[in-house]
């Protein structure tokens, strides 16, 4: 059976869909819709609600995109990308495409050494993210480096920043960075509770100590040598606590699903595919991360709990041998693209031999699925021979990707026909992932 995990949008910019919202003192170009080239709906750039949405799902779409207007979404990759470098099998040829989210994972990428690694994102926040940690990479030392992104807090964060850091970033990127570089200056609140989703994780953190007072409990749960131990301390002394009504009710709350980047298309799948809705899916997600996985490694949930990393649970970029090779020029073959995957593939002028596109299909193919055929037909024109795609879902499957057809070879095709999937692989895989915030998993090789 199939393991429950709760999904989230990562990468993709919903105000650039929803219209409407912008950075004071950010350029409006960055604003523009990259679908403007196609018009099968006049949905981008404007606040009018599509035929296909019902008015509750226009609300709840609105709320999203406004939650996530004016802030950065993701402070931390959700996906774990030690499923993707065997899923991957990158060799020194290979150019990857990825969505950037918060960059760690194409990092992590970069370091397996492929040719280059091209870090896509409609939302300049998550790109200027990178930027800023490539910048920390070529001008820090390690143990400033791990201060800033292992734990979250470099004391005199300005010091670094104003004459060093900055001028390594773009325009874009500084003037982001400028009004919001004292986040990694406060030692009360690090970060990691920084941002949408780490707004959030700090709210929970302070429920958690402060309101039902668990902290010595998560503590001896993250100290665990065992999953009896885990289990243990998760049956005997948080379960009950935890899953009380407030925290019932706010769990499965438009808002509160807004706040961790899980838009309605996403929480609609759910809803109508798994026993219990969405609740007992999260419920279920937890039990399992808590009770079935190792909890020494997991340093996604880790940092979102205690709002760092240790040196010994970290994403592998953050690790000082690692951190090493990307200075010594590995940092090199990385660099960030703020555009649709459309429209970066339609400006690049090589191939791409992998593709990384996270969960991002599953709110095109609801309400957008004009511009999710355009994104394919993008792909194939730009897929290297035998290239590769991985990609997740918050559905059990991705039914909708049945639907999608492609121009090639002169004729119309549906994309299932041109793709190779590795079923086996990826559920062998599925169930080893760390972080268990999807329902489905992919692999697939491309062959236009």
């Amino acid at each position: 059976m199939l393991e429950p995990r709760l999904t989230g949008v990562a990468g993709f910019l919903w105000p650039n869909f929803m219209g409407g919202f912008q950075v004071p003192g950010w350029p409006t170009d960055c604003y523009n819709s990259p679908f403007s080239r196609i018009r099968p709906i006049s949905f981008p750039g404007s606040i009018a609600r599509p035929d296909s949405m019902s008015l509750k799902e226009w609300i709840s779409h609105r709320v999203f995109s406004t939650v996530h207007g004016n802030s950065l979404i993701y402070n931390t990759c959700w996906e774990d990308p030690r499923l993707d470098r065997v899923a991957l099998e990158l060799g020194p040829d290979d150019n990857v495409l990825v969505i950037t989210s918060a960059g760690c994972n194409a990092l992590d990428y970069t370091l397996m050494e492929p040719n280059h690694v091209y870090a896509v994102d409609m939302n300049p926040r998550q790109n200027a993210l990178l930027e800023l940690k490539k910048a920390a990479i070529r001008e820090l030392s390690f143990d400033d480096f791990f201060k800033m992104f292992g734990e979250g807090h470099l004391p005199g964060i300005r010091a670094f920043y104003d004459p060093v850091l900055r001028r390594n970033l773009s325009p874009r990127a500084q003037l982001f960075w400028d009004r919001r570089i004292r986040w990694f200056d406060n030692p009360r609140r690090s970060f990691y509770f920084r941002g949408t989703s780490g707004s959030f994780a700090h709210k929970m953190k302070v429920y958690t100590d402060r309101v039902i007072k668990v902290r010595p409990q998560i503590e001896t749960m993250l100290a665990a040598r065992t999953l009896e131990d885990q289990a243990a301390v998760y049956f005997d002394h948080l379960f009950d606590k935890f899953w009380t009504g407030p925290v019932k009710f706010a769990m499965n709350r438009d808002t509160t699903m807004s706040l961790l980047g899980v838009p309605k298309a996403q929480r609609r799948q759910i809803e109508e595919h798994y026993p219990g809705g969405l609740l007992k899916y999260i419920q279920d997600c937890v039990e399992t991360v808590f009770v079935k996985l190792p909890f020494q490694d997991n340093y996604f949930w880790r940092v979102y709990i205690e709002g760092k990393y240790t040196r010994e649970c970290c994403p592998e970029y953050l690790k000082e041998e690692n951190f090493e090779r990307l200075k010594h020029g590995l940092v090199d073959r990385l660099t960030t693209h703020t555009d649709s995957v459309q429209g970066f593939l339609d400006k690049f002028e090589g191939q791409i031999s992998r593709f990384i596109l996270l969960d991002h299909m599953d709110w095109l193919s609801t309400h957008l699925f004009p511009y999710l055929e355009a994104e394919w037909q993008s792909i194939v024109q730009r897929a290297a021979p035998a290239a590769r795609l991985l990609w997740r879902s918050g559905g059990l499957q991705t039914d909708f990707i049945n639907q999608v057809y492609v121009q090639t070879n002169g004729k119309m095709t549906r994309v299932n026909e041109l793709l190779t999937y590795h079923t086996d692989l990826a559920d062998e895989l599925h169930q080893k992932d760390r972080v268990h915030t999807y329902a489905s998993f992919y692999i697939a090789d491309l062959s236009a």
